[in-house]
């Protein structure tokens, strides 16, 4: 199986989020998403080259859960303190947030 990247979906966040959108720019892949009103990062205000939309607030969560709402597949990376801190203070619900797939499951649906 063939795997094709259609769009990219992302909130213009330093790092990871900026590269999927300038790869996707310079790739000539479709790319949109939603960014906090202002269109603020942490580092200053989003570039206008990024086809983002603004939420109607400037609450980053609302962003990032539009961003899930409309894309096909999510991919995160999450620091391996915040994991060791959770778990140290008994946090299941962040635990459950921060779950990763089992990675023989994964590998078998990609392949298929």
């Amino acid at each position: 199986m063939k795997c094709e990247i259609i769009k990219i979906v992302s909130g213009g966040q330093t790092g990871a989020d900026r590269a999927a959108l300038d790869w996707a720019i310079e790739h000539g892949i479709p790319h949109e998403g939603w960014c906090p009103k202002g269109r603020w990062a942490e580092d200053g205000p989003i570039d206008g080259r990024y086809q983002l939309q603004e939420t109607p607030t400037e609450n980053y969560v609302q962003r990032t859960e539009w961003n899930a709402r409309d894309s096909e597949a999510v991919s995160t990376t999450v620091e391996p303190k915040k994991i060791a801190a959770a778990l140290a203070l008994g946090h299941d619900e962040t635990l459950q947030q921060m779950a990763v797939p089992d990675a023989e499951a994964l590998a078998g649906s990609v392949s298929d």
